[in-house]
């Protein structure tokens, strides 16, 4: 049979548990938190965006550089794999008007619950309040737990720590330290999906802090200077911007703000109408009315756009119509730093792809898998970030069942 411990009780720990489980192996699964999958659970609040219903192609190139690494593992586990799991939990799932796939409830709760029952049921033994802190002398598995430290021998491992985000639900990134003193490849920890610092004025953090800002399109360019170009909505922050847009253009200008200082991205505040025609509406007589009315009535400028024209616009370029619909379409707004690590929605880094195999085992550690948001891989939120969670883990479980059976008790 062969016994395989997981470390880790995020989602892709959960899928990597239940990989191996069905493979055949004797799964116990350790975490540090006194219960499992609660970045999950608050990932979730909002509705639980579990995959992305585009075709395969475009999917993987949400990847990024990373994309030709953990294709093996999506293409494994695909989004349509992962609708009927969900299914065979009895979650029913639909496609939003996005493209986005959820749980027909948007909950995240009733398919962690369902979920934990099966995998109980099929024989995984949970451990909680257990923190790994590396091998102890006999290479076995060093636990801290609620009666003192534990050591855990086991066929095969895997690890499925997370990154280095919302370290307070778990993911505290302390095995970057244990895995890059035993010579494993670590890349740095970057904030992934991330808000950004903006320098606004007092005046404009003030009365907009919190304010949604809808149905525009951002512009930004690519440290190769390639352009990117989304639609959707974002918030503005006391520090900044987050949210929708944002987290899209997130790894491009995290990266030119590494390399150049800060970056610049181009808001459409008026994404519906071309700048031709946005000329000749504010070129028609204003008359006694207020520059402010006459923005609402000819472009559909008001409140928080109307400010963020205001915070970045010279006074004198609302008197010449050309100029002012240029600005509309193309308002530049600086993005002087990322938001702290612990703020991200994830990480980007981590345990370096040139470190696994094909089976995501450690060249350097036989038998030692790594899974999820731990693995040097990022995505835009979307569903894809959790794909890519789900397949690894579903990959690495698997992998560690059947070495599990092949080598007992190498590890």
């Amino acid at each position: 049979m062969g016994t395989v411990a997981i470390i880790g009780g995020g989602p892709a720990g959960l899928m990597a548990a239940e990989a191996a489980v069905a493979a055949g192996a004797d799964v116990a699964l350790y975490d540090a938190m006194p219960s499992v999958g609660r970045k999950f659970l608050l990932a979730g609040k909002g509705g639980l965006n579990l995959t992305h219903s585009e075709p395969l192609e475009p999917l993987l190139s949400r990847y990024g550089a990373r994309r030709t690494l953990i294709e093996p593992a999506i293409r494994s586990f695909p989004p349509t794999a992962l609708r009927v799991w969900a299914r065979e939990l009895g979650v029913e799932t639909f496609v939003g008007t996005s493209g986005r796939i959820f749980p027909t409830d948007l909950k995240a709760a009733p398919l962690l619950r369902v979920w934990l029952r099966r995998l109980r049921q099929t024989g995984v033994r949970f451990h909680v309040r257990h923190r790994w802190r590396g091998w102890d002398q006999e290479g076995k598995l060093l636990f801290t737990s609620p009666v003192g430290p534990q050591s855990v021998q086991a066929d095969a491992v895997v690890l499925a720590l997370g990154g280095g985000s919302w370290p307070h639900l778990g993911s505290d990134a302390v095995w970057t330290q244990i895995l890059a003193k035993q010579g494993v490849p670590i890349m740095p920890l970057k904030p992934a999906n991330c808000g950004f610092d903006v320098r606004w004025s007092e005046y404009f953090r003030t009365k907009f802090s919190g304010h949604p800002v809808k149905t525009v399109a951002i512009t930004a360019k690519t440290v190769d200077r390639i352009v990117i170009r989304h639609m959707g909505e974002f918030v503005v922050t006391a520090n900044g911007v987050e949210g929708g847009i944002i987290y899209m253009i997130s790894a491009t200008a995290r990266d030119v703000i590494t390399t150049e200082g800060a970056a610049t991205i181009w808001l459409d505040l008026v994404p519906d109408r071309s700048l031709r025609r946005l000329v000749e509406n504010l070129s028609q007589t204003r008359g006694k009315r207020t520059m402010a009315t006459h923005l609402k009535r000819r472009a559909g400028i008001m409140g928080i756009k109307a400010g963020l024209l205001r915070e970045v616009v010279p006074h004198e370029a609302f008197t010449d119509p050309a100029r002012l619909a240029a600005v509309l379409k193309a308002l530049p707004l600086t993005l002087v730093a990322p938001r702290p690590l612990e703020e991200a929605i994830s990480t980007a880094g981590g345990v370096s792809f040139e470190a696994l195999d094909a089976r995501l085992m450690l060249h350097s550690f036989p038998g030692v898998f790594c899974a999820g948001e731990m693995l040097d891989w990022e995505a835009p939120t979307g569903g894809y970030l959790l794909t890519g969670c789900l397949a690894t883990g579903h990959l690495a479980g698997g992998a560690a069942a059947a070495w599990a059976r092949r080598h007992p008790g190498c590890s």
